[in-house]
């Protein structure tokens, strides 16, 4: 669990950075019709509650942990393009500084508790949800990078 806490926590220190490295003019692309580079920040953003949620159902012991809008309708709507970039970072980073406060309270019990994913139809401890949200970080990390390369 402490090499996981350190990949979240690390999460929004790497966006951040990223996007320091990326000019301002590339961050309202959107090729496709898809997200641009602010809609991934602002995901992070309207998906951290949903992971706070599931930790509660876990600790709750739920049987199930509540399902999301696999369309992302939140992030369709939210008009993340006409939020400064700064605001977009502070409110990922404010989020997942709760996130991780909550996470570094638990018991190695609560650690390994489990709740069924509505989904995959599969137990999901906290610790297999939590590395699910990192490698859903770092998933957004990367198409923040590949939204960045010149076309």
């Amino acid at each position: 669990m402490p090499s996981l806490l350190e990949r979240l926590e690390g999460t929004p220190l790497r966006l951040r950075e990223k996007l320091k490295k990326i000019h301002p003019s590339l961050y309202l692309r959107k090729p496709d019709g898809k997200w641009s580079i602010l809609e991934h920040v602002g995901h992070l953003s309207d998906l951290e509650p949903l992971w706070q949620a599931r930790l509660a159902d876990i600790l709750n012991a739920e049987k199930e942990l509540r399902p999301t809008d696999l369309s992302n309708q939140k992030t369709t709507d939210a008009g993340h393009n006409n939020t400064a970039v700064e605001e977009l970072l502070a409110r990922f980073d404010a989020l997942r500084t709760t996130t991780l406060n909550q996470l570094q309270s638990l018991s190695e019990e609560d650690i390994f508790r489990s709740a069924l994913h509505p989904r995959f139809k599969t137990p999901m401890r906290t610790i297999d949800l939590f590395t699910f949200v990192a490698e859903h970080d770092d998933h957004h990390l990367a198409k923040i990078t590949s939204l960045a390369r010149p076309k």
